[in-house]
C-alpha cells in the first residue's frame, strides 16, 4: 500500500477501504508518510468529500493515534460540550460548573483562542495560579472527585489530529467540513465521554458564516457520533453579534462570574441554561427539557454552581477567592470609549472585527506562538435594534496603549448604524441529532 495510490483515489473521488484510512493516518503519526502527501490528500478531501463511513472511520484512526482516556469506572454517563468558536463565548466557564453541580460529570478538554475567537484555556488561566496543564490522572481524578476538570489537548490525545491541525492551517484546507467535523470528534471522544452537546456558531463571527453550512456541519459531526455510538446533540446559534457584552480573558471570567451568581447578560445565562439543559438530558438527570432547565437555574440562582467553580479553581491550583474578590483578576486601568459617529439604529455588527479589535490589543493570538494578555478587551454597550444618539459609548476599550490606534480604526467599520430600526436576531435556530441525518 501506498500513499501515492490513496492520494490519487481520493483524488478520483473513489471511497477509501478502513484498511486503507488506518494506513493513512498511522503513517502520518509515525513519520512514513510525509507532510506533503499529507497536505495533498487534505486537498483531495477538500474538492472530493469523503462518506459517512469513511468519515467515521478517519476520525476513528485519529481518535486512537493517540492516548483514549478511560472513565468507564465512573457509573454514570459522563457529558461535554463544544462550542465552534465565536466572540465572547464564554460559555463553557458557567456551563460545566453547573452541569456538573447538578450530577453530571463533565471532562472537558478545551483550546486556545487563535485569530479572532477567544480560547477557554485564555481566559481559565487569567484567574491567578490557574493551571490546564494538568496530567491524564490527575485530569481522571478530577473528574471523578468533584465531577469536572477543564484541561488543554495533550501530547497524548489524538496526536494525528494535531498534525493535521496544524497542516491544514497552511495548505488552505482549514475550511474543509470533513477536516473540521473530524479535528473535532476525534479530540472530543477521546476525553472518556459519553455523550456530547454541540453549540455550531453561525454568523459574522462565526467560522460558519451561512446557515446552510454550519448546518452541514452539525449534521456531520452528529453523524460521526451516531457511527462511533455515541450520543451527539447539536444546536445552531447566532453570532451575529457578541455574545454578552465583555470580550476578553478576564472580562469574560468576569461576566461569567456573574451568570454563576445568578446575575449576567441574558443571552449567556439562556445559552448556559440552554445547553446544560442537553447535557442533563443527555446524561439522564432530567426526563424532559422543561425539568432540566428549571435544574440548571435553580444552580445558577441558589449558589451551588459559583461552588463548584471554586471547588474546579482550588483543585486546579488557581486562588478562589477571585470569587468573592474580583479585583484579583487582571484587568487594565486604562480605559478609551469608542463613540457612535450618527444617529439612528444599530443594525449590523461585524463581530469577526470586534474580535480583530480585541486581539489587536494583545487579547488573543494572530499566530499560535503569540502571548496573550489577559487585562484587555472590549465591553460592548449596544446590542443589535437599539436605539443610537450620535456620541453615545459603543465600547469601552482596556487596553495598555499596544494596539490602541489599530483597534478604534477597526471598530469604526465593526457597527453598522442605519436609519431603519430592525430586529435582533433570534439567538438560537435549529436544533440537530440522529433523527435530522
Amino acid at each position: 500500500m501506498r500513499a501515492y495510490d490513496l492520494i490519487l483515489k481520493k483524488r478520483n473521488g473513489l471511497v477509501l477501504t478502513s484498511d486503507e484510512i488506518e494506513f493513512l493516518i498511522a503513517g502520518y503519526t509515525d513519520g512514513r508518510i510525509t507532510e506533503y502527501q499529507m497536505a495533498a490528500f487534505a486537498m483531495a478531501v477538500y474538492f472530493k468529500g469523503m462518506t459517512s463511513p469513511e468519515l467515521a472511520q478517519f476520525t476513528s484512526c485519529m481518535l486512537h493515534s493517540g492516548s483514549v482516556i478511560d472513565l468507564s469506572h465512573l457509573n454514570v454517563l459522563k457529558v461535554d460540550k463544544h462550542s465552534t468558536g465565536g466572540v465572547g463565548d464564554k460559555i463553557s466557564l458557567p456551563l460545566a460548573p453547573a452541569v456538573a453541580a447538578c450530577g453530571v460529570p463533565v471532562p472537558m478538554v478545551s483550546g486556545r483562542g487563535l485569530g479572532h475567537t477567544g480560547g477557554t484555556l485564555d481566559k481559565l488561566e487569567s484567574i491567578p495560579g490557574f493551571r490546564v496543564d494538568l496530567d491524564i490522572p490527575t485530569y481522571k481524578r478530577l473528574v471523578e472527585d468533584i465531577g469536572c476538570c477543564l484541561i488543554g489537548q495533550t501530547g497524548e490525545v489524538a496526536p494525528a489530529d494535531k498534525k493535521l491541525y496544524a497542516l491544514r492551517d497552511v495548505t488552505a484546507t482549514v475550511d474543509c467540513i470533513p477536516l473540521i467535523a473530524s479535528s473535532i470528534m476525534s479530540k472530543k471522544l477521546a476525553e472518556g465521554i459519553d455523550a456530547l452537546v454541540l453549540d455550531v456558531k453561525v454568523g459574522s463571527g462565526a467560522f460558519m458564516k451561512k446557515e446552510e453550512d454550519a448546518r452541514l456541519l452539525a449534521k456531520t459531526m452528529v453523524g460521526i457520533g451516531t457511527h462511533m455510538n455515541k450520543k451527539v446533540v447539536a444546536r445552531l446559534t447566532s453570532m451575529e453579534q457578541p455574545l454578552g457584552v465583555k470580550v476578553g480573558n478576564s472580562l469574560e471570567v468576569l461576566e461569567s462570574l456573574d451568570v454563576l451568581s445568578g446575575g449576567g447578560p441574558e443571552d449567556v445565562v439562556q445559552l448556559t441554561v440552554e445547553l446544560g439543559a442537553e447535557m442533563l438530558l443527555a446524561g439522564d438527570k432530567a426526563s424532559n427539557m422543561d425539568e432540566a432547565r428549571e435544574k440548571l437555574s435553580e444552580v445558577l440562582q441558589n449558589g451551588k454552581a459559583l461552588a463548584k467553580f471554586a471547588q474546579i479553581i482550588e483543585a486546579q491550583h488557581g486562588d478562589p477567592k477571585v470569587i468573592d474578590d474580583r479585583g484579583l483578576l487582571p484587568l487594565s486601568s486604562k480605559t478609551t470609549v469608542f463613540t457612535a459617529s450618527q444617529t439612528g439604529y444599530l443594525s449590523a455588527v461585524n463581530t469577526e472585527k470586534v474580535g480583530v479589535a480585541s486581539m489587536l490589543l494583545g487579547g488573543g493570538r494572530q499566530k499560535a506562538s503569540d502571548a496573550v494578555d489577559p487585562s484587555v478587551g472590549l465591553e460592548i454597550h449596544a446590542r443589535l435594534g437599539d436605539a443610537i444618539t450620535a456620541g453615545q459609548p459603543i465600547a469601552t476599550v482596556y487596553h495598555q496603549e499596544k494596539g490602541l490606534d489599530e483597534c478604534l480604526e477597526v471598530l469604526k467599520s465593526a457597527f453598522t448604524i442605519d436609519e431603519q430600526p430592525i430586529s435582533a436576531p433570534p439567538l438560537f435556530i435549529d436544533r440537530v441529532d440522529e433523527n435530522s441525518l
